[in-house]
C-alpha cells in the first residue's frame, strides 16, 4: 500500500537529504537527481515543492533561520537565567555554526553570486532579532543593569554592526583586527545600553566558541 505523506513533512525530507549531501559533497557537485535518489522520491515530487536546486537552498537558509530565531526564543524567555546570562546564552543560540566550522548554508550565503540571499538573511535576522532580546534588556533595565531611553533601536544598531563587521568581513581581519572590533564593541554596548564598565566583557565568550581572536 502507497504511504501518502503530508506535503510539509515530504518537504522536510526532501531538505534534510539535500542538506546531507551539500553537506558532504558541496553545493555545486550535488544535483537535483542525486537528491531525488537519495530521497527515493518521484522527480515530480522534487518540482512540485522546488524550482531548482537554488531554490532548494532558499528553503534550507529560511529553516535554518527559524529554527535559530526558536531557539533563541525559547531562551530568551527563560526568566530563571540572571539578565546577562540570558542575553549571552540567546545570542549565543543564533550562531548557525556551533561547531566552529562554517557550514555548506554558511559557505553559500557568503558567495558573490548568492548576494541578494545573504541580503534577505541579514533582513530577517533583523527584523526579528531584536523582539526576542527585547525582554531581556526590558529585564536589565529594572534591575538597574541597563539604563538607556532607546532599547528596541539600540538593539537594531547591534545587530546590524554584527551583521555588517563580523558576518560580512570579519575573515578580512587579522587577529589583531578582530580583537580591536571586539573591545570596540563592547565599549560601545556598554554605552548604548547604559551598563557599567565590564558588564559585557562576557560577549567575549560570543567569539571565542569559534576560535575567538588572540592577540
Amino acid at each position: 500500500m502507497r504511504v501518502i505523506k503530508d506535503a510539509d513533512v515530504r518537504k522536510n525530507e526532501i531538505l534534510d537529504v539535500a542538506e546531507e549531501l551539500f553537506n558532504l559533497n558541496g553545493f555545486d557537485a550535488t544535483t537535483i537527481s542525486a537528491i531525488i535518489e537519495k530521497a527515493g522520491i518521484a522527480r515530480g515530487t522534487v518540482y512540485y515543492h522546488f524550482k531548482s536546486k537554488e531554490d532548494v537552498l532558499d528553503a534550507l537558509i529560511e529553516r535554518h533561520c527559524e529554527r535559530l530565531l526558536a531557539e533563541a526564543k525559547e531562551i530568551a524567555a527563560d526568566s530563571r537565567l540572571p539578565v546577562m546570562e540570558r542575553l549571552i546564552q540567546t545570542l549565543m543560540s543564533m550562531n548557525g555554526d556551533k561547531e566552529g566550522t562554517p557550514s555548506v548554508i554558511t559557505q553559500q550565503m557568503h558567495r558573490p553570486q548568492n548576494a541578494l540571499m545573504h541580503q534577505k538573511t541579514h533582513e530577517t535576522m533583523l527584523e526579528a532579532i531584536p523582539p526576542i532580546l527585547m525582554g531581556i534588556i526590558e529585564d536589565g533595565i529594572k534591575e538597574g543593569i541597563f539604563n538607556t531611553p532607546y532599547p528596541y533601536e539600540s538593539l537594531e544598531m547591534v545587530v546590524a554592526h554584527v551583521n555588517t563587521v563580523f558576518d560580512d568581513y570579519a575573515e578580512k581581519l587579522t587577529g589583531k583586527e578582530l580583537l580591536k572590533r571586539i573591545r570596540a564593541f563592547i565599549f560601545n554596548l556598554e554605552r548604548l545600553f547604559g551598563a557599567a564598565p565590564g558588564s559585557f566583557d562576557s560577549v567575549n565568550a560570543l567569539f571565542n566558541k569559534g576560535g575567538g581572536a588572540d592577540e
